[in-house]
Order: C-alpha cells, then sequence, then structure tokens
C-alpha cells in the first residue's frame, strides 16, 4: 500500500477528501472487499478435489457499491469472531488433552488405591471407632477427590458418623475434611494411663460415667472407652474380653512416655478387625474389561488371612506394625489425614518394647457394660454415643 494511498484513505475516513476523491476511494474499497472474496474462493477450490467446480465473482461482478464503514466494520466483526472460535477450540483441546492426562496419571499403576488405603489407614489407627470407606472421583485439569462417608460400630450395626473429604492436584494432597454429624466425635472422648504410682485409680473420679450408663434404658446400646490398670498384650486382653457380651472395636496401644501426661488425649491404636492392605490379599481370581480409549475397568476376588475371634494376637499385632510402617512411608500424605500423628517415634517404640495395650472401645447392651465396673482391670470409663436396642446376644 503506497504513501499516497494510506493519507487519502486517512483523509477518507476524516471526511475531508473532495466529492470525486470520496466517490472513488469508496470504488477502490469495494474493489478491494471483491478481490478478498475471490481469493478465499480461489483457495477453496484448490482444497477441493479434481473436478470440483464453483462459480466465482470477478473483480467486475463486484456487489453493489457500499460505504467504506461498513466495508471496515464488517471486517473488524469477521477478525473478531474468528479469534474468538480460535480461543474456544484451543480451550477446548485443553480441556480435553488435560482430562486425558489426568485420567491416565491417576489410573496408571496402583496410586489411587495407595491413596485410598493411606488415608483409611491413617483415619483408623488414629480415630477410635471410627473407619472410612473411600471412593476415587477423577476430575478435569488434573484433580481428584476421595470420599466417604465416616462410620462407628455402635451395638451390633455400623452407623453413620459423617463425611470425610480430601482433594489432590496432581499428586499433592490437600488437608483431609471431617464433617461430623456428631461433634462429640472429633475428639471429646480419650484414654488414661495406667498409673502404678497413684494405684488403680489414678486420681480420677469417672462416677458420672458410671451414673450415666446406670440410668440408661436397658433396652439400648453404647459405646465405651475403657481404661486399664496395667498394659496387656494383645491376646491376654481378648481372653479377658472373650466371655463377656460385648464386641471389641479397637484398641489403643503403648507408645512411650507422652510429655508426662497421664491422659491420652491423641490415642494410636489399631481396630478389632485387622487392616488389610493390598500385599496381604491372595488373588482367587482377576480379570479386566475395556470401557474407553483410555480407560479400564478390572474386577477381581481377593482372599484375606482368617483371624480368630479372640486369638490372633500376633498376627494383630504384625498388622498394626505393617499399617504403620506404610503410613511411614507415604507420610506427607498420612499427615493430612491425621495431623497429630508422630510415626517415627510410635514406631520406633512398638518396635523395641512390642504392642501393648492401654486401652480398649467396647459396644454392647447397657447391662453389659455395667458389669465392667466388677472387673478389676478395668479402672476408668467414658460413654460415648447409645442407641436403641440393636444387638443379638452372642451364641444365639
Amino acid at each position: 500500500m503506497s504513501e499516497e494511498f494510506k493519507e487519502k484513505l486517512r483523509k477518507y475516513s476524516e471526511g475531508k477528501l473532495p466529492e470525486a476523491e470520496r466517490k472513488e476511494m469508496e470504488h477502490e474499497l469495494e474493489k478491494l472487499e471483491a478481490y478478498q472474496v475471490y481469493l478465499e474462493e480461489q483457495m477453496e477450490q484448490e482444497d477441493q478435489p479434481p473436478g470440483w467446480r464453483k462459480e466465482t465473482l470477478s473483480p467486475q461482478s463486484a456487489p453493489p457499491p457500499g460505504k467504506a464503514k461498513k466495508i471496515i466494520r464488517r471486517g473488524k466483526w469477521k477478525a473478531r469472531i474468528v479469534n474468538t472460535f480460535t480461543v474456544l477450540a484451543a480451550l477446548l483441546a485443553f480441556m480435553i488433552i488435560s482430562t486425558i492426562i489426568t485420567t491416565l496419571f491417576y489410573s496408571t499403576g496402583d496410586r489411587t488405591d495407595i491413596y485410598r488405603d493411606v488415608v483409611s489407614s491413617a483415619i483408623a489407627v488414629s480415630r477410635p471407632n471410627t473407619i472410612v470407606n473411600l471412593s476415587a472421583n477423577v476430575k478435569n485439569l488434573f484433580r481428584m477427590e476421595l470420599s466417604g462417608r465416616l462410620q462407628k460400630q455402635i451395638g451390633g450395626e455400623q452407623v453413620d458418623a459423617g463425611e470425610y473429604t480430601q482433594n489432590y492436584l496432581f499428586g499433592l494432597s490437600g488437608p483431609g475434611m471431617m464433617n461430623w454429624t456428631d461433634m462429640r466425635n472429633a475428639g471429646n472422648y480419650y484414654f488414661y494411663y495406667p498409673d502404678k504410682a497413684a494405684g488403680s485409680g489414678g486420681g480420677v473420679d469417672d462416677r458420672a460415667e458410671w451414673t450415666k450408663l446406670q440410668k440408661l434404658p436397658e433396652g439400648t446400646v453404647a459405646e465405651a472407652y475403657l481404661s486399664f490398670d496395667q498394659l496387656f498384650t494383645t491376646d491376654t486382653l481378648l481372653k479377658k474380653l472373650e466371655p463377656l457380651n460385648l464386641l471389641p472395636v479397637w484398641f489403643a496401644a503403648d507408645i512411650g512416655p507422652m510429655s508426662g501426661s497421664a491422659v491420652a488425649t491423641a490415642p494410636l491404636g489399631f481396630p478389632y478387625m485387622p487392616m488389610w492392605h493390598e500385599s496381604d490379599a491372595k488373588v482367587l481370581q482377576e480379570s479386566k474389561e475395556k470401557t474407553g480409549w483410555f480407560s479400564s475397568v478390572s474386577s477381581r476376588s481377593v482372599a484375606y488371612p482368617s483371624v480368630e475371634s479372640y486369638g490372633d494376637g500376633k498376627l494383630r499385632d504384625e498388622n498394626f506394625i505393617k499399617t504403620l510402617q506404610l503410613l511411614q512411608q507415604h507420610n506427607s500424605l498420612t499427615l493430612k489425614a491425621a495431623p497429630f500423628l508422630q510415626l517415627d517415634g510410635a514406631l520406633s517404640y512398638l518396635q523395641k518394647h512390642g504392642v501393648q495395650l492401654y486401652g480398649a472401645v467396647v459396644t454392647g447392651p447397657v447391662k453389659e457394660l455395667l458389669k465392667l465396673k466388677e472387673e478389676p482391670w478395668v479402672s476408668h470409663i467414658r460413654i460415648g454415643e447409645v442407641r436403641l436396642w440393636n444387638w443379638r446376644d452372642r451364641g444365639k
């Protein structure tokens, strides 16, 4: 474009051209638009297969004369539309690619299974009588969410205790969020360490807890947090619990001196039912079905070691130690689910001194819990949740 034409175009836009030159400029602009249309059609023809024809416009068959401002305005809007569609196409391509990468990342190997195992185990060892069954929801933009219902054993049933959620960004975990249905479950129950110097009572008056238990109707069940007058091995404690018409659900393990405190407000322990992991499973049958380009569904049946109801203390202890080692291996993830765990010191103490228990959570009919008052090895009791009768006596 010559400088002379640019100058005329500027004057035309400012309305300073004489009438004759103005009409001449408008005619030139119309010719430019016609040339543009002609070139676009020629390019379209080059992209079509041989033999394809289309009637084209020549510069002499230009559209009826119009105003230059309308021509320029149409060009601007055309450019805006093209840019908009380009941005939308790029965004759509990014979303598709990110979704594929996210799916591949979280489905590769056993990454998601490890996340579920670590988080559920961290909750099980740090929250007395609390378990969670987690499901994974892979999202776009490299995100994933673990979520599940928190459950407690009260009497003969597992009852809903709240919801747990934890978000991930490319494997980096955010803090776990517990939404309790009853805030008393957030950590208001605790145990007392055996106090040999002060004797069996340890100077703590828990008469109000026994009175609470006495006032509960006979047709109810409850959970009870028991503290002992001494440390017991797992086998020894199970033998003491066996004659009782109660269900043990969680055991508190001794992990050494706790800054001189007699109260365990953040206990560490293990559930009555072992926390089996991937390496414990014996695969009986396995199949895999492809569901898409980058996804598949696997199914298998497995068997875990059998455990005697009131025995196999060694197996239970080994499962507890193995669980803590798994949590230590994924310590950063563990601390997002249970930030108060001190795994290094706890594991070192347990491996040196063995697993010894100073407390337990049991559940059952209130009339059976009241009988524990006569057991000399039960030094303290705290009553947890209460439910209407849902119990089936053992052996019936």
